[in-house]
């Protein structure tokens, strides 16, 4: 099936630049939930890929195209694998500093001497009346004593990705974008439009 068209269920700006710089080499238009003006699609999955392919699927029938839709998150070790799927709801009205900042304590709180953590995605592919595909992308790392850097989104600035000193907010968005969950995801997304 030749790709022209797609839309990303998505609202997070962040998030839809990476995709659509990702998908650029392959010439296929990325029209965002937001530039279509439909709202953010209830999240009730209790996993990644849930969440993921309930939004990709609304989303394909409300628009009959074939659409990409991921859910994403920060996994803390000390925290028991929180925030999780609650990443962006976890922040204060979705006020990344403030997420940060409590993400911060909780730790402190947790007496946990370790910092580990990873990034989880999942990436729903749907198109009306086919099956669902499913692609998923992790990276591994550990979060940063304190916010460090100004580029990326989200928990960039406290999220060290394994083999690096910095954060992803201070690596900037070309070599996040080669390291990234999102950008294992949709490597293996792209695989299949080859």
């Amino acid at each position: 099936m030749k790709i022209t068209k797609i839309i990303v269920a998505s609202h997070n700006q962040g998030k839809i630049n990476e995709i659509k710089s990702l998908l650029k080499p392959f010439n296929i238009e990325v029209i965002s939930s937001a530039d279509l003006n439909i709202g953010d699609i209830e999240e009730t999955g209790t996993t990644f890929s849930e969440n993921a392919k309930i939004k990709a699927e609304t989303t394909s029938l409300m628009c009959g195209l074939p659409c990409l839709a991921d859910d994403s998150g920060l996994c803390v070790d000390a925290l028991k694998g929180r925030p999780g799927i609650y990443s962006a709801r976890y922040a204060p009205n979705r006020d990344f500093k403030l997420g940060m900042q409590k993400l911060l304590e909780e730790i402190e709180q947790s007496k946990s001497k370790s910092r580990k953590a990873h990034f989880s995605c999942c990436i729903a592919f749907a198109v009306p009346n086919k099956k669902t595909s499913i692609f998923e992308g992790r990276v591994d790392g550990k979060i940063a004593f304190e916010p460090q850097g100004n580029s990326g989104f989200g928990y960039d600035p406290i999220f060290i990705p394994e083999g690096y000193e910095k954060t992803f907010a201070e690596l900037g968005d070309d070599i996040k974008n080669t390291l990234s969950h999102r950008h294992r995801a949709l490597e293996k997304f792209i695989q299949t439009i080859k």
